[in-house]
């Protein structure tokens, strides 16, 4: 990723022939293609980097933050997490439950998960009044002693700490208002990051070593693109899988990219729990519980025979379902739902669904039988929370934050080193000039402007701000050739 544009002076850019050599020494390569595409490009990542750089600046930081809060949050509910004593045997689930009822009278329990180790603690979730829709109240039990080790509100897996956390990545905690920033953030990401790339790989020098590692020798604006460029070389790939594994969260963006992965079949698939006889034995009819029309016959009521948590429990685990269990307890026209939820390699993400009247397998999903499209977003969203490879991953994105923090820290300073000095004291550095496009050959431009066109749709955060971008660009452009010469 680089600056390239912030090293060169636009003003004698402007002046100089094609076939001269950059003012910063590198060498110029023979006219063609890429010596028509790079001043455009030159023009998009300066100004890219300039207005998207402190959203940027902001997502790295919130990520930053978030990729620590796993060992964060160890720490900080060390209490809750785990059991004062390691015992020599567990006590039933459903007594744990009934002590986390005991202890939160006013909650409803929905799922529950078992100690995944032996060093922690059961997790009975619950919903409760006064708790917002996406947030249940989490009960801890001591599973040798069925005591209750404390009560936290939290957000699916998530803690309250990583959960504040994750909504500040996500939205500044500004709700649906605040995701417009992490989009337009995500947006912009992934063609900074490659347009960068291309400048800095598009560079003769003298040193082939200098692509990749620091001109520890270079001073002023020369050093700083040296370790702008050489930094983002490492961390491109890493930076474009960020930004591709944002947006699958993100509004706009997303629901295309879900549009799209449901068109290709690679929609991620789930294990079916409805009742056979029942008013939702299909697991998922939008209608249900809309009124039966005349004559129709009224589906028998679920049975109410209850095999118990703990029998639910030994019949997956008898079915194959044993690694870090999510128990959902059964619901209207519903069974049991016991999933496992160990996303790190090797992932341990099968499912299946019991029958709570006697305990058989209703249904099972295998994670080896997901669509070869639901396993790569599976495994994008895991590494883009720091789940796949543990505290190796958080370590990784953290350094990636650091790295884009960096990166936009010597863009701005490139910028202000390129600054005219000998004309006012106050000045910053200057774009490269304008109309670079229409020195496009035609048959670059139609296509680069059809693919810019699908993208921006695809993207539409993306495509959005780049017209903004190009209509001011253009109104300034117009203001300058109207201004009179001398001023």
């Amino acid at each position: 990723m680089s600056f390239d544009e912030l090293q060169a002076d636009p003003a004698r850019t402007a002046e100089a022939p094609p076939s001269d050599p950059p003012a910063d020494g590198s060498t110029a390569r023979t006219p063609g293609a890429w010596a028509a595409l790079r001043p455009l490009l030159l023009r998009m990542h300066f100004y890219a980097g300039l207005l998207i750089a402190p959203l940027l600046f902001v997502a790295a930081a919130t990520g930053l933050l978030y990729a620590g809060s796993w060992q964060a949050e160890k720490i900080l509910y060390s209490d809750e997490l785990t059991v004062a004593r390691v015992g020599d045997h567990a006590v039933p689930l459903g007594n744990q439950v009934e002590a986390a009822t005991r202890a939160a009278p006013q909650g409803k329990v929905v799922a529950v998960w078992p100690a995944p180790d032996a060093e922690a603690t059961t997790r009975v979730i619950m919903e409760s009044p006064g708790l917002a829709d996406d947030e249940t109240l989490t009960v801890f039990v001591d599973p040798y002693t069925a005591d209750v080790r404390g009560q936290l509100t939290t957000a699916g897996d998530a803690l309250p700490l990583r959960a504040w956390l994750s909504g500040l990545h996500a939205n500044l905690r500004l709700g649906a208002f605040g995701r417009t920033y992490s989009e337009l953030a995500a947006s912009w990401l992934w063609v900074v990051a490659l347009g960068g790339l291309a400048l800095w790989i598009g560079r003769r020098r003298a040193r082939r070593a200098s692509l990749v590692l620091p001109d520890r020798a270079a001073t002023g604006r020369r050093r700083t693109l040296s370790w702008h460029g050489a930094v983002g070389m490492w961390v491109a790939v890493g930076l474009v899988a960020l930004s591709a594994t944002g947006l699958t969260w993100s509004k706009y963006a997303g629901e295309h990219i879900g549009q799209l992965q449901d068109g290709l079949g690679g929609a991620t698939p789930s294990v079916s729990a409805g009742l056979s006889g029942s008013a939702g034995a299909d697991g998922g009819d939008e209608h249900a519980g809309h009124l039966m029309t005349e004559g129709m016959e009224m589906p028998p009521p679920p049975p109410t025979a209850d095999i118990g948590i703990d029998r639910a429990v030994a019949a997956a685990r008898a079915a194959g379902v044993t690694e870090s269990l999510s128990v959902t307890l059964p619901a209207q026209g519903k069974g049991y739902v016991v999933k496992e939820t160990d996303k790190q390699v090797p992932v341990h993400l099968d499912s299946v669904a019991i029958d709570p009247a006697d305990g058989k397998v209703i249904d099972e999903l295998r994670f080896a039988d997901y669509p070869l499209l639901a396993q790569l977003t599976r495994f994008g969203i895991d590494l883009h929370m720091g789940l796949t490879f543990g505290i190796v991953n958080q370590l990784a994105l953290a350094a990636l934050a650091v790295a884009l923090m960096y990166l936009v820290f010597w863009g701005y300073r490139m910028w202000w080193q390129r600054r005219p000095t000998k004309e006012r004291t106050l000045s910053v550095g200057r774009a490269h000039p304008r109309g670079a496009w229409r020195r496009l050959p035609v048959t670059l431009l139609l296509p680069l402007a059809a693919v810019t066109a699908v993208v921006g749709w695809f993207v539409p955060m993306l495509g959005i701000s780049l017209v903004a971008f190009l209509a001011v660009d253009g109104l300034l452009g117009l203001a300058a050739r109207r201004r009179p010469a001398g001023i």
